[in-house]
């Protein structure tokens, strides 16, 4: 990645220390709601939802965010506190988020629920929480001195209101850089009857950019250039693929709280975009299409059939988008693009691979005269193998060297037929992940 073209300058707001509307804080461990009393796993659904029945949605390697019943109220609790984040199997950023996840916790709950969220701020400076997209009274927006008094370091703040929507939204800190360094979740108002036609499955992915330099774990806030690009709070190929049957209806819901807009590309297979930040979009609007712009502070949704078996990949199409840093896989040294060569490059993979625990599996094959072709290398060396590094129960059954093509803002979407996919959701249940694999080079 180039050095920054621009300077970005913001001046600081000096928060005052107040709090405004002090509550105790309850941390929600446990909850007595409906939500929670459902089968959560899509295996315990086997796949297909029954008509009528509204299926959770499942953001992969990110919590749920659990509450506990008032009266009719659901409560829950939230804090905001530093925290490292692991995103990928060599690179740990220090990072902000909720409940110690970053992105935040999940907030799902139906419409026409009233909904309490006693708020903690374990940061070292003041903060507050706004509900991108919801309609809700002007002191709960979270606007700092607009709406409320800025929460300050130990202090806490309840905010509750009655979702009357549907849809797609998120919540976030509302200061430029707190929202850079991690601070946002998904927030899912689930409408009081079933969408139609219904889904089999729903998904939910956060992105994030990430601007961290050679040798530092702390993210650039400033920075207008971006060098670690996350589904999830992970960089392929750390992400969790998405598990679906054979002939299932999929949702997909996608948000993006950063610098950059993100065209997301699904192989494979045709969607349409049902729903944005305001809601369930009117089926008149649906057309489709692969590929889906998700601007800004804006959510996509997009629902497909999952008619084709496979292991189909759904990524950012910005090219930098589809890679990690390659200037940190050697800390504070860059594999040069126009000037290393082949021992040279494979010395330091295999290195890299050492770190971490897996055995470097060679890079794709190479002409004998790749060094005198101008512009070579491009991405003969940027391929990294870490299958053993990365294995997990959803990744059972893939091909041997599978995550050497994964990077950045990337995951899969894992179609399978009834038989496979019951083997892989009963490895999700027992927590069995998938054997490790042999050193295989590739054509062997």
């Amino acid at each position: 990645m180039g050095s920054s073209r621009r300077n970005f300058f913001q001046d600081a707001l000096l928060f005052g220390a107040g709090l405004f509307g002090s509550a105790r804080m309850a941390a929600a461990e446990a909850s007595t709601g409906e939500e929670k009393q459902k089968p959560r796993r899509d295996a315990e659904t086997h796949g297909r939802a029954p008509e009528g029945v509204r299926v959770p949605m499942v953001t992969p390697d990110v919590p749920d965010l659990a509450f506990e019943m008032d009266g009719a109220v659901k409560v829950f609790g939230l804090k905001a506190e530093p925290m490292k984040q692991k995103i990928a199997p060599f690179k740990t950023i220090d990072a902000w988020g909720y409940n110690g996840s970053c992105p935040g916790p999940t907030i799902q709950v139906t419409q026409g629920d009233r909904v309490r969220v006693i708020f903690e701020n374990a940061l070292p400076e003041s903060t507050s929480m706004h509900w991108h997209g919801l309609e809700l009274p002007i002191e709960q927006d979270g606007v700092p001195w607009i709406s409320q008094k800025p929460v300050p370091p130990g202090g806490s703040y309840t905010y509750e209101f009655t979702v009357h929507q549907e849809g797609t939204f998120f919540y976030h800190a509302h200061s430029a850089m707190q929202e850079m360094i991690g601070l946002i979740g998904m927030f899912i108002a689930h409408p009081e009857k079933p969408y139609t036609p219904r889904a089999d499955h729903d998904f939910g992915i956060v992105l994030q950019e990430w601007a961290v330099l050679p040798g530092n774990s702390v993210p650039n806030t400033a920075s207008m250039e971006f060098n670690w690009l996350t589904f999830n709070g992970l960089s392929a190929p750390a992400t969790t693929p998405l598990i679906v049957r054979l002939g299932s209806r999929v949702r997909l819901r996608l948000v993006n709280l950063g610098m950059d807009h993100h065209p997301i590309h699904l192989h494979g297979h045709q969607f349409v975009i049902t729903g944005t930040e305001g809601g369930r979009a009117p089926e008149s609007t649906w057309y489709p299409t692969n590929t889906v712009l998700v601007g800004v502070a804006q959510a996509k949704v997009v629902e497909f059939e999952a008619k084709y078996p496979g292991a189909w990949m759904i990524h950012c199409h910005l090219p930098h988008h589809m890679m990690n840093s390659m200037m940190d896989l050697l800390r504070d040294r860059q594999i040069p693009t126009a000037d290393t060569t082949d021992p040279k490059a494979l010395s330091q993979m295999e290195t890299l691979a050492r770190s971490i625990g897996v055995e470097h599996v060679h890079h794709s094959p190479i002409a004998e005269n790749a060094d005198s072709v101008p512009g070579f290398p491009q991405d003969a060396f940027m391929e990294m193998g870490m299958d053993d590094a990365v294995v997990k129960p959803e990744t059972y059954g893939l091909p041997r060297n599978w995550s050497a093509g994964m990077m950045g803002m990337m995951t899969m979407v894992r179609v399978l037929p009834d038989k496979e996919y019951e083997e892989v959701q009963a490895r999700i249940r027992e927590k069995r992940p998938a054997p490790r694999t042999e050193h295989v080079h590739p054509g062997d």
